[in-house]
């Protein structure tokens, strides 16, 4: 790539020339050069990616599996009703009513995704810190998206790289590539000029640093050569690839149920009311209108307003929702993979024993790993501050300042996940360097080969190691974290590599007393409820994370260690994951390597990481869940932020998003039965009527009308029984739950017409049926008041079975809906059945019924009502749910 031959070639050149032939100085750039590199180079941003873009947005919102089938159907409508008739029968009405909904879905959805973009935008601004630049010999803070190629920028340790740099100073700068290689090997890095002769990926460059990477360790200064979309990250951004499509997946299952019982439906109604009206034109119109009336044509716009509430509720409980579809993951998540550190036990450890290595105190080995923890350049962490801690105690200060004038920092190979374990390289002031490395037990004692006691060394004999634990468990056992803590004189050495980590002196360890939260175990049991299992994936010994998960309640009867997970094939590691909950000593790589199993098991895994290392993770799992205390690189790559670090709050996630999917399930699956019973009676009634039993405009007034109704089931009550399990999101049982309830509606709507055709329309048209009719407009009046009659029935059985069905309990007195469910479909109801009394009420072909009528709808209705509720009872013992 173009960008790349270009930071190559910076490589490969001495400083003093890349000033030159970028047009600036060791003192930066001036106030006029900084416009005019952004014009030549580029922003320091993305915003020109297309997941960024209204365009985008715009497709997000109207172009979905519902969105098309109602085009379709809307364009065959115009041909067919306006096209190809006479000026005379033109009529567009269906069309427009699909487009209405088309625009109406479409327009909230684009509203959220709005929405969604900006709380996306207020994040990344929460995220991308404030870079040091030096511009007019000045240093100064600015907004990383303020660089511009040609700026001196100065990092530190804990920072993420802000864009392509060639270094020109370093200073045991240690570097994380995992953002943009995936790997978590931690590489040095220095300021030399390379060889052009020197062949290796640009990655390994040691004189350039890449955006997004992180600094573990150390200092450096460099020239930016690339920013933005120019740089080696911004060429892997796949902007227009949602890599976690479990959502859209779930929604296409659910079109495709739908379609299948288009498909058989469409082809029957035509060849049914071909043969018996002889109209095939107009059989072929009807039939596609049967096809939207089996629809549920506002699903998009009731999906996402769930959504949103759904969002709006979580964001009040401490919680960011970047991606208002990532609510799917928490209805769904049925394990929590975490780490235990600040989720089950509090963010600071103390510093309890400091021991030699038989067990007794011992000051020397607090004193090097208390230069260790000084002088490491890496970021700090909760050891490293327990050890520091201890230059606070009363009489202390001036001891700690003499022992670090008495020893001074000359280099360091910092801590690295894979290895467990950071070195430091110290010299005295009598002249001689002494190498002092601290970290995992295992890992630095298979670094030794002698041990230290009282000055004394003595070589490490066959069972070292189980003397080590015999020393160490009981400490492990009661949930400390104990580290090792080794040294060696190196003579007048002034650099080391990892060559030199061999053949240490185990001198001792040091014991921190990590406590568990108070409130951890009633959040571990509160999770079990909602049947979501916690496992725990630690770095850490696995005698600490045993003896922590058994004081909060995760089973500890298997673990599994990160060796051992290594020595499994994947087939025995799909068996493992499902009987172990707690998962020690892994590596980056072992932890990607777990949720993937869970994943391949069927599970929705959700994931909690706050580290560089959890990042693969974080990008595995089917939730990635970060806290806003976590590295920028991880808040990036997760779905959620939480804004507490606490499993109270994750709970109230799951809990809301269980409660947003049973709303939207609710719809889908109440609307498609009711939906699928009226265009079955429409197959019955058709085969017998000599008229359409409802017009394709009514039907879809019908549709529309009853969907307003729904716009406010996201606020509706979601019984405690219905967020105790994951809530699958696919069209798996909307097929047998259309089948056990749509029969129902079929059979009172075919009472309704018998009722009509056989009573009350010959009753109010002269005491004839329609057959025996001459007069058209008798037989027109016939006809609006049988429709009429359906009408009537269908929205008011349709409105019933929404509150029937919306639990699995007795309505209303065992199971409440909210008050906004239940003013808006009473007063939807009563105004909606008010239409019929109106003159608009001729536009759709509607007519005004005997008030008598509505005695007959309301003996329907209760019969209605008795059959669902047995049919209920018996589709709960069979299948052991409802919605």
């Amino acid at each position: 790539m173009l960008f790349n031959s270009r930071i190559k070639k910076y490589a490969y050149r001495d400083i003093k020339d890349i000033y030159s032939a970028i047009g600036t100085t060791p003192d930066g750039l001036s106030s006029g050069q900084i416009e005019l590199m952004r014009k030549k180079y580029g922003k320091n941003g993305f915003s020109e990616r297309k997941n960024n873009t209204i365009l985008y947005r715009l497709r997000r919102a109207f172009i979905n599996p519902f969105n098309i089938i109602l085009l379709i159907l809307a364009i065959v409508s115009l041909m067919t009703d306006v096209l190809l008739t006479s000026n005379f029968s033109r009529n567009s009405t269906t069309a427009l009513i699909i487009f209405t909904m088309i625009f109406t879905s479409g327009a909230i959805r684009l509203i959220q995704e709005l929405r969604a973009k900006n709380t996306a935008d207020q994040l990344d601004r929460l995220l991308h810190a404030n870079a040091t630049v030096k511009r007019n010999g000045e240093l100064l803070e600015i907004p990383v998206e303020e660089l511009v190629v040609g700026d001196l920028v100065l990092f530190f340790a804990g920072d993420s790289i802000p864009a392509d740099i060639r270094l020109t100073r370093a200073a045991d700068l240690f570097i994380s590539q995992a953002a943009i290689t995936g790997e978590s090997d931690i590489l040095e890095k220095n300021s030399q000029t390379k060889h052009p002769s020197e062949s290796e990926p640009l990655t390994q460059f040691e004189n350039l640093v890449f955006m997004a990477t992180t600094i573990i360790s150390g200092k450096g200064e460099g020239i930016v050569l690339a920013v933005g979309k120019e740089t080696l990250y911004g060429s892997f951004i796949k902007p227009d690839t949602e890599i976690k499509n479990s959502f859209q997946k779930g929604a296409n299952s659910i079109a495709l149920v739908m379609l299948r019982f288009m498909a058989i439906l469409i082809p029957i109604i035509f060849v049914v009311l071909g043969i018996t009206k002889g109209k095939w034109l107009e059989s072929f119109v009807f039939s596609l209108s049967v096809a939207v009336g089996l629809m549920p044509e506002m699903l998009p716009m009731v999906i996402n307003a769930c959504l949103a509430k759904g969002s709006l509720s979580m964001s009040k409980k401490q919680t960011i929702i970047k991606d208002i579809n990532a609510m799917q993951g928490f209805g769904s998540m049925d394990v929590l993979c975490m780490d235990k550190t600040g989720t089950l036990t509090n963010e600071s450890i103390l510093l309890e024993y400091y021991m030699d290595i038989l067990g007794n105190e011992n000051a020397e080995v607090l004193n090097f790993a208390f230069l260790n923890s000084s002088y490491h350049s890496g970021v700090r962490n909760p050891i490293d501050n327990a050890i520091l801690a201890c230059r606070s105690m009363p009489g202390r200060e001036i001891y700690y300042k003499n022992l670090l004038d008495r020893y001074r920092k000359v280099d360091e190979i910092p801590f690295d996940y894979t290895r467990k374990y950071v070195s430091t390289l110290v010299e005295n002031v009598d002249g001689t360097y002494q190498l002092i490395m601290k970290g995992d037990i295992r890992q630095v004692f298979s670094r030794c080969s002698h041990i230290e006691y009282k000055g004394k060394f003595f070589p490490v004999d066959k069972n070292g190691i189980e003397s080590v634990y015999s020393v160490v468990n009981e400490m492990l056992q009661d949930g400390m974290k104990v580290i090792a803590v080794a040294r060696k004189n190196v003579g007048y050495q002034q650099m080391i590599t990892s060559v030199d980590e061999n053949n240490m002196a185990l001198i001792g360890y040091l014991a921190f007393f990590d406590a568990p939260k108070t409130t951890a175990r009633d959040s571990v049991t509160a999770l079990r409820k909602l049947n979501v299992t916690p496992k725990i994936i630690t770095g850490d010994q696995a005698a600490i994370a045993v003896s922590v998960c058994r004081r909060v309640g995760i089973s500890v009867t298997t673990v599994l260690t990160g060796s051992e997970l290594d020595e499994m094939t994947d087939m025995q590691l799909s068996i493992a994951v499902e009987c172990t909950n707690v998962f020690a000593e892994l590596t980056p790589t072992q932890k990607v390597r777990l949720v993937s199993a869970l994943r391949n098991n069927g599970h929705t895994v959700g994931f909690l990481g706050d580290g560089i290392n959890d990042i693969p993770a974080l990008n595995e799992a089917d939730v990635g869940i970060s806290v806003d205390t976590a590295v920028d690189a991880a808040k990036d790559a997760a779905d959620v932020v939480l804004l507490e670090k606490d499993l109270n709050v994750l709970e109230q996630g799951i809990l809301e998003g269980r409660k947003t999917f049973t709303n939207m399930l609710k719809y889908i699956k109440i609307t498609a039965s009711s939906n699928f019973g009226n265009i079955f009676s429409i197959v019955c009634a058709s085969a017998f009527l000599p008229f359409l039993p409802m017009t394709s405009i009514q039907i879809l007034l019908l549709n529309l009308l009853y969907d307003i109704l729904c716009i406010v089931l996201p606020w509706d009550n979601v019984d405690q029984k219905e967020t105790f399990f994951p809530r699958d999101w696919s069209g798996k049982t909307l097929g047998r739950f259309m089948l056990a309830f749509g029969p129902i509606s079929s059979l009172f709507d075919i009472i309704t017409f018998l009722f009509l055709y056989y009573f009350l329309c010959p009753l109010l048209c002269g005491g004839t049926t329609y057959m025996n009719i001459t007069d058209p407009s008798m037989q027109l009046k016939y006809i609006s008041l049988f429709q009429t009659g359906w009408f009537l029935e269908s929205m008011w059985t349709q409105v019933l079975i929404l509150h029937f069905l919306r639990t699995s309990k007795i309505p209303f007195l065992q199971s409440r809906p909210s008050v906004p469910v239940i003013f808006i479909t009473l007063a939807g109801t009563i105004a909606f059945t008010c239409i019929t009394f109106t003159k608009s009420a001729t536009l759709f072909g509607l007519s005004k019924l005997p008030l008598w009528y509505f005695v007959f709808l309301l003996i329907v209705a209760l019969l209605y009502m008795l059959f669902t509720t047995v049919a209920k009872y018996f589709y709960q013992k069979k299948y052991q749910e409802l919605i």
